[in-house]
């Protein structure tokens, strides 16, 4: 997780962009029944949730915060 957050958020989009392709295609492999490592969408999954939340942490950490 340390080297996602020393990455820019260009990067993270990107990053981003391609693990949800791999996810896609993963989910079609899976429909056809020829995946054999289901450990793998998991991680994909991981992963994703972690480039969202380091995005979010960003987000939130640059608007200021109304009362």
């Amino acid at each position: 997780m340390n080297e996602l957050t020393a990455k820019k958020p260009e990067e993270l989009h990107k990053l981003l962009a391609e693990k949800q392709e791999a996810l896609r295609q993963f989910r079609f492999s899976a429909a056809g029944a020829q995946t054999r490592n289901t450990k793998e969408g998991r991680a994909l999954r991981t992963d994703i949730a972690r480039i969202h939340t380091i995005l979010n942490q960003r987000t939130a950490s640059e608007t200021p915060q109304t009362a």
